[in-house]
C-alpha cells in the first residue's frame, strides 16, 4: 500500500478491459487525465465473457473491504455476443442469459454502495503518512474557515475526506459492445483458432440489451456500438485487428466516459476538473518564471496531452 489515498477507479471486464493499457489504450489515456486525483485500477481479463464474471464478482470486489472504489467502468458483451460454437465450447452466451449476468452484476456491484462513508473514512485515515494528513487538515480548515454550515455538521475532517473525492457511493458506468470490422475479423483469422463468428448484427443486439439493461436500472452506459459509427472511417482507423482498439478507438471511448462523468449530477463529482489534485501547493521548489522572482506551479499542466480533454 502507498500513500496518499486516492480515489480508486476499477476496469473490469474482458480483453478491451485488459488490453486498454496498450497501443495508447483508454485505460493509460484515463490514468493520465486523472494524475495526481485517482488511481486507475486494471481488472481485465482476455477473452473472458459474462458467465465467467459472476463467478469472480466477490474476489475483486468482496464486500467486506475497508474501502471501496469510487468508480467502476464495466465491460462484457464482445464475447458473449460470439457466434455459438457446434461443440457448446468458447466464449458464447445466449442473450437471453447474458441479461441476467450483466443484471446480476450491476446488482452485486449497487449493493457495493452500501459502504458507509466514516467507515471508509477511518480506513483512509490509518493509511495516509503524517504530511498527508496535513495537507487534508489544511484544506479542511481552509474550506470550514469560510463554511459555517459544514464546521457545525464535521466534528472531525473525515466528513472532509468524501468531500475530497472518498464517496461513501461507489458509482457505476457500463460500456456496451462496440462494433467491428467484419471483413478484417474474416480475413486474418489465426490457424489456432476454429470458426469465429463475430457480425455487427450480434454486436447490436447485445449491446441494445445492454442499454436496455442499464436504463431499467438506472446505471450510466454508453453506447459505443453507436459512439464508434459516428466516426468517419471507424473500420479502418479504431481497430488494431477489427476487434481490438487501436489508439483511435481508445479516444473515442476516453470522450464518452468522460462525457458521462461530466453530466452526471454525483456528489462528489468524478469528472477530473472537478477533483483536487494532490500536493498542489505553491511551492519554492517549482520552476522559476521569466521574472525570475517566482515559482510556476506546474500541478495542473496539461500541455503534453496529444488531445486537450474536456
Amino acid at each position: 500500500m502507498v500513500g496518499p489515498v486516492r480515489p480508486q477507479f476499477v476496469l473490469f471486464g474482458s480483453s478491451i478491459v485488459q488490453l486498454s493499457f496498450s497501443n495508447g489504450g483508454w485505460g493509460a489515456i484515463l490514468a493520465d487525465v486523472y494524475a495526481r486525483k485517482a488511481d486507475i485500477l486494471l481488472r481485465g481479463y482476455f477473452g473472458w465473457n459474462s458467465r465467467r464474471a459472476i463467478q469472480v464478482l466477490d474476489h475483486v470486489f468482496p464486500k467486506d473491504a475497508s474501502t471501496q472504489p469510487e468508480l467502476i467502468i464495466t465491460y462484457f458483451g464482445g464475447n458473449d455476443s460470439m457466434g455459438a460454437h457446434p461443440s457448446g465450447l468458447g466464449p458464447h452466451v445466449p442473450l437471453p442469459e447474458y441479461i441476467e449476468n450483466m443484471k446480476q452484476i450491476v446488482n452485486y456491484l449497487k449493493d457495493l454502495q452500501e459502504t458507509d462513508c466514516s467507515t471508509s473514512s477511518k480506513a483512509i485515515l490509518a493509511d495516509l503518512n503524517p504530511v498527508a494528513v496535513s495537507t487534508v487538515e489544511c484544506l479542511f480548515s481552509q474550506v470550514v474557515g469560510d463554511n459555517e454550515k459544514m464546521a457545525s455538521n464535521a466534528s472531525d475532517f473525515q466528513f472532509f475526506l468524501c468531500l475530497l473525492g472518498l464517496s461513501d457511493s461507489t458509482r457505476l458506468i457500463f460500456l456496451t459492445s462496440p462494433p467491428v470490422d467484419e471483413e478484417r475479423v474474416n480475413k486474418y483469422a489465426s490457424e489456432h483458432f476454429s470458426h469465429l463468428v463475430r457480425t455487427n448484427e450480434l454486436c447490436q443486439t447485445y449491446a441494445d440489451a445492454c442499454v436496455k439493461l442499464c436504463q431499467e436500472l438506472d446505471v450510466k452506459v454508453v453506447n459505443l456500438f453507436t459512439a464508434f459509427q459516428r466516426r468517419e472511417n471507424w473500420m479502418t482507423d479504431c481497430f488494431t485487428d477489427g476487434v481490438h482498439l487501436s489508439a483511435e478507438g481508445s479516444k473515442i471511448v476516453v470522450a464518452e466516459i468522460l462525457k458521462v462523468l461530466k453530466e452526471a449530477e454525483w456528489k462528489p463529482s468524478l469528472h477530473w476538473k472537478s477533483m483536487p489534485t494532490e500536493f498542489a501547493e505553491d511551492s519554492p521548489y517549482d520552476i522559476v518564471g521569466a521574472d525570475g522572482k517566482t515559482t510556476l506551479n506546474p500541478s495542473e499542466w496539461t500541455f503534453h496531452r496529444e488531445v486537450q480533454w474536456d
